[in-house]
């Protein structure tokens, strides 16, 4: 009988990549965040998450958008000098909010709960 074993990097079932959020800095799964990426020196969002090169990751929340214009989140972690234009993003977000995705949401949601024992 032959025993494979799992891959260390092999996630349970379910399971989805957890990313930091650049305007509140809380950690979610991906699926939680709206993916951003730099286009012509703008910020630009794929929502499908298929657009080449680095992405940065927010929540579908204007509150969060706020905090990342406030940080220069975007140029940080787009590793690129200047201001960026957000107004796609922004729209994106609005839309999102519009449908009722996009919803306001809180740290505490994207914590998960740690049993001490």
């Amino acid at each position: 009988m032959v025993h494979r074993q799992e891959p260390v990097s092999a996630r349970p079932d379910g399971a989805s990549p957890v990313r930091t959020c650049v305007g509140c800095r809380a950690r979610a799964a991906d699926r939680k965040l709206l993916r951003v990426v730099l286009v012509d020196g703008d910020a630009f969002p794929d929502p499908r998450r298929r657009m080449p090169g680095r992405g940065a990751w927010i929540h579908p929340d204007l509150g969060c958008l706020a905090l990342a214009e406030k940080r220069r989140a975007f140029t940080r972690a787009f590793k690129v000098p200047g201001v960026l234009g957000v107004d796609v993003v922004r729209a994106e977000i609005e839309r999102l909010a519009g449908s009722g995705v996009g919803r306001p949401h809180t740290v505490e949601e994207d914590r998960k709960q740690v049993d001490p024992s």
